[in-house]
């Protein structure tokens, strides 16, 4: 607790349009592999799963953001916005790989198999899902819909993690390590909301959220 409260002020002083700037390096960097023939026998197959796997592993870090503030003190509030908006982006890039390089833009074939597999119908329900919380990720929509709605409307991230996990682990057709952990990590930050806190917590965390924005 005490290295959060010294680490929060540090944290604050961040500014956060570094992650929307850090965002274009990924698929960038991907792109210039898959031309030039550093992605494997399939890069458009391996470009596919990586920006998918990248859109996951920020979900994880949003939903990362209140358990650490809960228990541990530490204030990354401010930064959730940003890595939620990037994790949509990756998600539609993700998507765009699949429907034009994949499918090369059929677009009634892709809608047949949105409807004949079960792991692309999680991914689209997924996306689908996040649409409005990216549309309302900005201080307008908070005053338009106001705080209580605003948040109950964001709480459609949880099903649509569960579901980008299990679209992952449902595509791997096996049980490997990694989309397990991916969904084990989701799970396990979704039911530590429901946790009491312990009141030296609850004070940490209440500090945390004190100072400048």
């Amino acid at each position: 607790m005490q290295f959060a409260q010294r680490l929060n002020p540090f944290l604050r002083r961040i500014p956060v349009w570094p992650i929307y700037a850090l965002a274009f390096v990924p698929p960038v960097w991907l792109l210039w592999q898959a031309a030039n023939g550093s992605l494997g026998v399939d890069p458009v197959k391996a470009l596919e799963h990586r920006m998918g796997e990248l859109a996951l592993q920020l979900i994880v870090a949003v939903l990362a953001i209140t358990p650490l503030r809960r228990y541990a003190g530490l204030s990354l509030l401010r930064f959730r916005r940003a890595l939620g908006v990037v994790s949509f982006a990756y998600v539609v890039l993700h998507f765009l790989c699949w429907l034009v390089l994949d499918m090369g833009l059929l677009i009634q074939q892709a809608a047949g198999d949105v409807l004949k597999r079960p792991y692309i119908t999680l991914g689209a329900v997924a996306l689908l899902l996040m649409v409005p919380l990216a549309l309302t990720s900005n201080d307008w929509s908070v005053r338009r819909l106001g705080a209580a709605r605003w948040s109950r409307l964001h709480r459609l991230t949880y099903p649509a993690a569960i579901l980008a996990a299990l679209h992952y682990l449902w595509l791997v057709k096996a049980w490997p390590v990694e989309p397990i952990a991916y969904l084990g990590a989701i799970l396990a930050l979704l039911a530590l909301r429901k946790l009491p806190r312990a009141p030296a917590a609850r004070a940490a965390a209440q500090l945390s959220t004190t100072g400048p924005r």
